[in-house]
């Protein structure tokens, strides 16, 4: 299991969010200060989102992106404002190891198929849900889509890593929602990488515990709830 820490970046900041929402940021600096502090911790990967391109599609926090990816030797995913192939395409030459597709999953399916076939596992999908419904557009509209169905849709397109966000339990510290992960294990072979919630060590030993393949440590490892080095030794002892 790895532990991936997150660094939200919204206009060239490292901030974090409640629950997505853009009024309620906290602003934590540079971006590749905090990653070297996480590398520093031991951190094995970086969970990057570009909120900006997640919002409007902007792209506004690429170069921040390529600077943390060129410096650091640890691999990052990226995920905000991935709906072409050419987008894939322009962060993968940054140095990103891995490009998750949000909305643009939801919208076009096939697009995903597409991309798994040219890209394989440097193509993950973020499902992120309300309620039990996939949300889009930065969590702001319904997509009335099951998130059950539409990961086994995923993996049946030979998606090898799915990133499932409980919405409701991001930035809130209370736990992650272990039953619908739980059911998520149940319904797909792909790699999980659990977020939203990820609050104890607790957290992360009972995630290993039902075959989680992965944590994003948000708001814990921000504030201190969690040791994101105790974390890491946790799941690799």
């Amino acid at each position: 299991m790895i532990i991936y820490p997150a660094i939200d970046m919204k206009g060239g900041r490292c901030v974090r969010l409640l629950q997505g929402r853009a009024q309620n940021l906290t602003d934590y600096g540079d971006p590749l200060v905090m990653a070297r502090r996480w590398a520093q911790d031991g951190a094995r990967w970086l969970h990057l989102v570009d909120l900006d391109g997640a919002f409007d599609g902007a792209g506004g926090n690429l170069d921040a992106v390529e600077r943390i990816a060129r410096e650091l030797d640890i691999p990052v995913q990226l995920g905000g404002g991935i709906r072409t192939m050419q987008d894939i395409e322009n962060v993968l030459k940054l140095g990103v190891w891995r490009v998750i597709i949000g909305s643009a999953a939801v919208k076009d399916p096939e697009f995903v198929r597409d991309a798994v076939l040219k890209y394989g596992e440097k193509i993950a999908v973020g499902i992120d849900a309300r309620g039990g419904t996939v949300r889009t557009e930065g969590w702001l509209k319904d997509s009335g889509e099951d998130f059950l169905q539409f990961a086994s849709l995923m993996d049946s397109y030979c998606v090898q890593t799915i990133i499932f966000t409980d919405i409701d339990k991001d930035g809130m510290l209370a736990g992650p929602n272990f039953d619908q992960l739980s059911q998520l294990r149940q319904a797909v072979s792909c790699q999980i990488i659990a977020s939203g919630g990820v609050t104890t060590l607790d957290d992360v030993k009972k995630l290993h515990k039902l075959g989680i393949d992965g944590a994003i440590a948000g708001k814990a490892v921000y504030t201190g709830s969690l040791d994101l080095a105790a974390a890491i030794r946790a799941v690799e002892d």
